[in-house]
């Protein structure tokens, strides 16, 4: 039987529109997302791990057990984070593939667990830059120590262990709460009147606060968000704004300033509108959401076009030569718009999450799962020379992804976020379940009265649009479908007992109520097409140019297929889809020559050596 009030998902609210399917819940068999969970669990882990240590991060927390610290420390401030996500994607991975107790898998994350409970201090805290002689005392640089944020990524670790190994005596669970406490203690409402530079702790606190059922730390990450906005962190080059401490959060336009520390703070005040019942709160996220996806969000998903401070710039600024849309902040994206998701049960949240699964995270790592790109431009303009794989890359030096960086926050959020991709495929309500993203899986769960309802999904998407569902047992349900809002002319197939009825699909979401019998089968028809589209007039860095979709997937145009430079592309006709390809017929802007020429999805660009490349074509 399935636990349907505490699945194997990173989030998991206590009220909402709709309850998240966790990877007890949901399997993801194969396809596209299954053949990069593969890699993931095979090849990336692995790498992250032999990075850890031969970066020396890892053997930081070897330092602090053994008290000689600050002697041989290595990496920035935050490297902390980086194991306990690489925990985190771990644990995700365990639960995921069902890993026995005595497999490598699992032995390799208790062997990293022991080395960070030796490091952690009697009264909880732990980190490997503060604290000791000859460093800085604890909290004394909250603006930019990340001592909180480092925090915030152990509490997501230990909530993943909680959920896919609730039994499990490795004490990650204790170290956690035993952080947390100190946290609480410290900066609770008799406490530091303080926050961390970088939103995370927030997030942490508040998920750790629902998988133990401490209210407590709910309401610690409660009265962070709430002290966000009052100038606490003191002015910065970049502004206020880049700690989202300009103006408080509820007060807000737009998400604004550094886009990965914007979305984690966003995320975390979902997550306490919806513990609290506060709908202003809820309302005030929504709004800013619409405006930054509408004015500064990029047609790939990514968010971010400052590289001086990785920050969302104003309305409109959405140059992509010189977008940076970072890999982290993409995730980011996706963890606020899936709470607002839970929270309202609305589609345009699911569509911005699927637009930037595909576009910005499937972006990031290379084929072999062992090279990432950290930033995420929409036009390179120099083909670049590919990567040392054996060196530490600045964080966007390269047309080609690295294999590590000296800020390698992306590897391992990209390892966590495909190891439970799973938990964001599907959700579930008093009624039935709702598909939100379409893969190869199975679906089994239990609704409010103990109807059990299992079904299995064959679909090829995105190469094509047919999404099949077959029906495992008897049972009465409601299946609700997203409709991309791409997806105009789409339609619904039930097949059952031998009849089949048709109807549109409408763009949103598109119900199929009844009692379905064994083997019956909904099938949703989404036109996937080329097509192409113009930006919103407004956005002048690429007014007068198209861009080249076909269904979730946005098309680049790259010189290893054109034949010169990118940049010398102008459209001169609709795009045409030949022989499994989409060609789009360009003139040579010197030569005037017109060709057809090949467009790959951007998530597959760079993949052949260093290349220039373009979304956005100029038609003159």
């Amino acid at each position: 039987m399935f636990d349907t009030t505490t699945p194997a998902a990173p989030v998991v609210p206590t009220r909402g529109r709709l309850r998240p399917l966790g990877l007890d819940e949901v399997r993801i068999t194969g396809g596209f997302w299954g053949d990069r969970q593969t890699v993931n669990g095979q090849a990336t882990l692995t790498h992250i791990e032999s990075r850890l240590e031969s970066e020396g991060w890892l053997p930081n927390f070897d330092l602090a057990a053994a008290g000689t610290l600050p002697a041989g420390r290595r990496g920035r401030e935050f490297a902390d984070s980086e194991i306990y996500k690489f925990l985190e994607a771990m644990a995700w991975e365990i639960g995921r593939t069902d890993a026995a107790a005595d497999s490598d898998l699992e032995q390799r994350f208790r062997r990293v667990v022991d080395r960070v409970a030796a490091a952690q201090e009697p009264d909880g805290y732990l980190n490997t830059m503060f604290g000791r002689d000859g460093q800085g005392e604890r909290w004394s640089a909250l603006q930019w120590g990340h001592e909180l944020y480092c925090l915030g990524h152990l509490f997501q670790a230990a909530v993943a262990r909680m959920r896919t190994r609730p039994d499990a005596d490795d004490g990650l669970v204790d170290i956690a709460r035993r952080a947390a406490d100190l946290v609480c203690r410290e900066f609770g409402a008799d406490g530091r009147d303080a926050i961390c530079g970088h939103a995370e702790v927030e997030v942490g606190l508040a998920e750790l606060g629902r998988a133990l059922g401490e209210q407590r730390y709910v309401d610690q990450a409660a009265l962070f968000v709430e002290r966000h906005g009052r100038g606490s962190l003191g002015e910065i080059e970049w502004g206020r704004s880049y700690f989202q401490d300009d103006v408080p959060v509820r007060e807000a336009e737009a998400l604004r300033g550094h886009s990965v520390r914007a979305n984690y703070l966003s995320s975390a005040a979902a997550d306490v509108a919806a513990e609290t019942s506060d709908e202003p709160l809820l309302d005030a996220l929504r709004r800013q959401w619409d405006r930054t996806v509408e004015r500064r969000t990029y047609v790939t998903g990514g968010q971010g076009s400052h590289h001086q401070d990785e920050a969302f710039g104003d309305d409109w600024e959405l140059p992509p030569d010189r977008a940076y849309s970072e890999t982290c902040a993409g995730i980011g994206s996706i963890m606020f718009s899936w709470r607002l998701l839970l929270a309202t049960g609305e589609a345009q949240y699911a569509d911005l999450i699927e637009r930037t699964l595909f576009n910005v995270v499937a972006t990031s790592p290379g084929s072999d799962g062992r090279s990432f790109f950290y930033a995420n431009t929409l036009h390179q303009r120099t083909p670049g020379t590919p990567a040392d794989p054996d060196a530490t890359s600045p964080r966007a030096s390269s047309s080609l992804r690295a294999p590590w960086f000296e800020v390698s926050c992306c590897p391992p959020n990209v390892a966590r976020t495909f190891a439970s991709l799973a938990a964001y495929l599907a959700t579930a309500d008093d009624d039935g379940v709702q598909l939100h993203q379409y893969a190869p899986s199975t679906v089994r769960t239990i609704l409010p009265g103990g109807r059990v309802v299992a079904f299995d999904v064959a679909t090829d998407y995105p190469a094509d649009g047919d999404v099949r569902v077959t029906i495992a047992d008897d049972v009465e349900f409601t299946l609700t479908l997203r409709v991309p809002s791409w997806a105009s002319g789409a339609t619904v197939r039930v097949h059952s007992g031998g009849e089949v009825t048709e109807s549109p699909a409408p763009t949103g979401t598109v119900d199929v109520a009844r009692v379905f019998r064994a083997g019956d089968i909904v099938e949703l028809r989404l036109p996937i097409v080329a097509r192409a589209a113009a930006p919103h007039p407004m956005v002048d860095a690429v007014r007068g140019s198209i861009v080249i979709e076909r269904g979730p997937e946005v098309m680049a145009l790259e010189s290893t297929d054109f034949g010169a430079d990118a940049g010398e592309a102008v459209f001169v006709g609709d795009p045409i889809e030949r022989d499994g390809q989409v060609v789009l017929p360009v003139r040579h802007r010197s030569s005037g020559t017109v060709v057809d020429a090949p467009l790959v999805a951007y998530h597959d660009w760079a993949r052949r050596g260093p290349s220039t490349m373009r979304v956005w074509i100029p038609s003159m």
